[in-house]
């Protein structure tokens, strides 16, 4: 051994030297992407990789388009080429490898592709050569090509942990790197993935560790032992029949992954039952991104390995050598001299290996946490896939994501550098992994590196998404259209017996009068070259259109008269007090005073001091259920709060919520009034709303069953409300149509949002939110399109105010102010 150790050194002195020899220029590589995308993750992946081992990356799609293989002078020019899967045969047809030079790699070989190639039915194409039966080797001979991904495990009559060696019923998927052909050389990596019958998703775990588990100490070494064994028979013979072609097209530096699939029926001698000349991760969870994290580790560790002078697999990454093997028996060669090079590497790796024993034993008692050294991040995987600016990197903390408006919510689960670190979503306790729904405007996601291993988790770092998602693409119209009406979103089938989605709309031919409620039913229309296809619509210009009537807005003046004396008093939860700030900004053409409250308030400074607006949040839901406050304790602490109160239609109360009221808390409205004396008062139910559909992880999502019954539902809260005398505001058939374009909130219930700006004119001179009625007729329908201001150019010479911005909520707030307003004019 020593003198394989002097050999070693000669040698890697030498290679020293004849690298400090060459010029110090950048070296080039070349990504072949193929059908991916430049912000996927393998993408991003190699290039980061990449730079930081000083490469100069060209990003290509396939080999005719890259401007270095495409001229003469750049077959010498480039000294890496990975190709992506779907640019294999783009790289094969354009970069022959008897052409390489020595210091050029590819991530392909050529030889092993061909063997490992679908022949038909799934018959791996070197079995043709040799006219091998199923018994010479230990594979099944129809194991190559997409043809033969259905697996299936045999199921075994008792619990693998319970088994007595050597029993083992698995399928386990192993990853192979060969370095070279002539002689065969290839690596075997610790990662594995096993499937069981009674676990038929996959589990992440290393080999010998799963070996070990349920084989014992001796059957499980014996077991891996028969695991190289048969991989490298298998390789062997592979490569042989394209041994004459190796000769003359010898690649140097070529690599070729595999992915073994072994199956164990009982023996520890197991079988390939697939090959496939890529890594894949099939039978891991796509929810939970561990294909993704898995692929990318395996793929980062193999390239770090073949790029980095005198590295050694299985001291870098807790691989090990398959092929040569230190078993082998015969007259000295080739593959001697690489076993006494291993059995070198092996001594330093024996070490790593018993520390790493020691400390996975030690995990039986007590648990032991390391320190995060490196509180940076790896990765952020996203379903959908976010296009990161700029590109991910672990030193970049900040990054902007655009979305388009069809995407309602995402995954995400960002991963650390350093296992011993913690990922946490938007707060110290949050989760590593989540489903965000993403609001439409401007949106923000944090993700927090902290170390854990404290009794409060101490924040190391802190990595920011701004995330955009654009509003519905609008057409304009400018000539010709049709008008277009809408009830339901096909995305969504509240009511699954009528029509979804755009439909003709056909305009009364009377003269329409005013609306005689607030619930009146109703359709959304807008402006199209086609009805056929949305993406041909002015959604700049959609409007509510209740069915043969309409809405009278209420201009300011009159607005502020009506609502003179008057004490309007709400109760509900958020998306009730989005109305509440509607009308003060209505009231005072400004809002100057806003918060989330979730208690109650009192403003008595509106319309210069003439009108009472009061708010109590219910229901209470962060408190303990027998600590919340019943809704008939909430009420009657808001009547209380807002004394004296007169018996007439000069007191206003609005109830309602997104999903919480029901039929009895309007039975509680009608006994506490008549109990108070205020039997008179007009009162004002909001109806339910669209939200809490989406899977969010951390509230109660509704299942598509779930609602449509709130359809139900909220036709009996309209019918009881309209028995007990009560106006109505059936907010469920406005908000049904546009479910998508809900604000920030994590229900996906909110429809308004209120935003700060500063402004130099008074609250007087300030121009007044209102909504347009539509051009094509005085009156026809509710415009969801704001006329208020662009105020990012104001001066900031005065204190800030607030705008509450939401069209969807405008609409049914306008809607209230008519029937507020109403019953004052008549």
């Amino acid at each position: 051994m020593e003198e394989t150790k002097k050999l070693i050194s000669t040698l890697e002195n030498v290679q020293l030297q004849v690298w400090s020899q060459k010029p110090p220029r950048r070296r080039q590589a070349v990504v072949l992407m193929g059908r991916h995308l430049v912000s996927d993750n393998e993408v991003q992946l190699y290039q980061q990789v990449l730079q930081q081992m000083d490469y100069q990356v060209q990003m290509s799609r396939y080999a005719d388009a890259s401007s270095i293989l495409r001229t003469n002078q750049g077959v010498s020019g480039w000294s890496l080429l990975l190709c992506l899967s779907s640019a294999e045969s783009s790289c094969l047809r354009r970069v022959s490898s008897s052409h390489l030079q020595h210091h050029q790699m590819v991530n392909l070989i050529p030889g092993l592709l061909k063997a490992f190639s679908d022949a038909g039915g799934g018959l791996c194409h070197f079995f043709m050569h040799l006219h091998l039966t199923g018994s010479d080797l230990p594979m099944k001979p129809h194991s190559c090509g997409s043809t033969n991904q259905k697996l299936q495990i045999p199921q075994d009559s008792q619990s693998l942990v319970g088994a007595s060696p050597p029993s083992l019923v698995a399928m386990v998927n192993v990853y192979i790197l060969v370095t070279s052909v002539r002689p065969l050389t290839s690596f075997l990596h610790d990662t594995s993935v096993v499937t069981t019958s009674r676990e038929l998703r996959g589990q992440l775990i290393k080999l010998r560790n799963f070996l070990l588990q349920q084989l014992g100490p001796t059957n499980s070494h014996q077991a891996l032992g028969q695991v190289k064994k048969v991989i490298g028979e298998v390789l062997q013979v592979a490569a042989s029949t394209d041994e004459k072609q190796q000769t003359l097209n010898r690649c140097v530096s070529c690599y070729q992954l595999l992915t073994f699939t072994l199956l164990f029926s009982g023996s520890i001698t197991p079988v390939v039952i697939q090959v496939d000349t890529d890594v894949t991760f099939s039978s891991l969870s796509e929810d939970t991104f561990d294909r993704e994290i898995t692929r990318d580790l395996v793929l980062e560790d193999v390239l770090r390995f073949m790029l980095t002078s005198h590295a050694h697999l299985s001291t870098r990454t807790g691989g090990r050598q398959l092929y040569p093997s230190t078993s082998s028996s015969g007259p000295p060669s080739v593959s001697d001299f690489l076993v006494q090079i291993s059995r070198f590497y092996d001594l330093q790796r024996n070490g790593s290996d018993r520390a790493d024993e020691t400390a996975s034993s030690s995990q039986h008692g007590a648990e032991v946490r390391s320190s995060c050294v490196d509180p940076h991040l790896r990765q952020i995987y996203t379903s959908p896939p976010l296009s990161l600016t700029p590109p991910f990197r672990p030193w970049v903390k900040e990054y902007r994501a655009e979305m388009t408006f069809e995407t309602v919510m995402i995954r995400i689960r960002p991963e650390p550098i350093n296992s011993a670190c913690r990922v946490h979503l938007d707060e110290h306790r949050g989760p590593r992994m989540a489903n965000y729904p993403v609001s439409l405007g401007n949106s923000r996601i944090s993700i927090l590196v902290t170390d854990d291993t404290e009794p409060e988790p101490v924040l190391l770092t802190i990595y920011t998404i701004h995330v955009s998602r654009e509003s519905r693409p609008s057409l304009p119209m400018f000539g010709y259209h049709v008008t277009c009406s809408f009830v339901q979103d096909c995305g969504l089938l509240v009511q699954p017996g009528q029509p979804c989605g755009l439909q003709p709309f056909s305009r009364s031919q009377g003269p329409l009068q005013i609306c005689g409620s607030g619930h009146v039913p109703g359709r959304w229309v807008v402006p199209c070259l086609s009805c056929s296809d949305n993406r041909t619509c002015d959604w700049r210009e959609v409007a509510w259109q209740p069915d043969d009537c309409y809405h009278q807005l209420v201009d300011r003046p009159l607005l502020q008269d009506c609502m003179t004396d008057r004490k309007v008093l709400f109760i509900g939860d958020s998306t009730n007090r989005g109305m509440m700030y509607f009308l003060m900004e209505r009231v005072n053409s400004s809002l100057e005073d806003w918060g989330k409250a979730h208690d109650t308030l009192v403003y008595k400074n509106l319309n210069r001091g003439r009108t009472l607006v009061a708010y109590s949040y219910y229901p209470q839901f962060w408190l303990e259920k027998d600590q919340r406050p019943t809704f008939r304790q909430a009420l009657l602490q808001l009547l209380h709060r807002s004394q004296p109160l007169e018996n007439s239609n000069l007191t206003v109360l609005v109830v309602g919520g997104v999903q919480w009221l029901n039929t009895n808390h309007l039975k509680t409205v009608r006994e506490v009034l008549d109990r108070e004396s205020l039997s008179n008062i007009l009162v004002v139910v909001k109806s339910l709303g669209m939200g809490f559909h989406l899977p969010v992880d951390g509230i109660k999502s509704l299942s598509l069953r779930e609602v449509q019954d709130l359809y139900r539902k909220n036709n009996n809260i309209i019918t009881t409300a309209k028995h007990h005398g009560y106006e109505v505001i059936d907010t469920f058939n406005i908000t049904m149509g546009r479910y998508k374009e809900f604000l920030q909130g994590r229900c996906a219930c909110h429809f308004h949002e209120v935003e700060k700006y500063w402004s130099s004119r008074s609250p007087d001179n300030k121009p007044f939110t209102t909504n347009r009625t539509r051009s094509t007729r005085p009156g026809l329908g509710l415009s969801s399109h704001s006329a208020v201001q662009d105020t990012d150019q104001e001066t900031r010479s005065s204190p800030p105010a607030y705008h509450v911005r939401g069209p969807v909520n405008q609409v049914y707030s306008e809607i209230l102010l008519s029937r507020l307003c109403h019953r004052t004019r008549n």
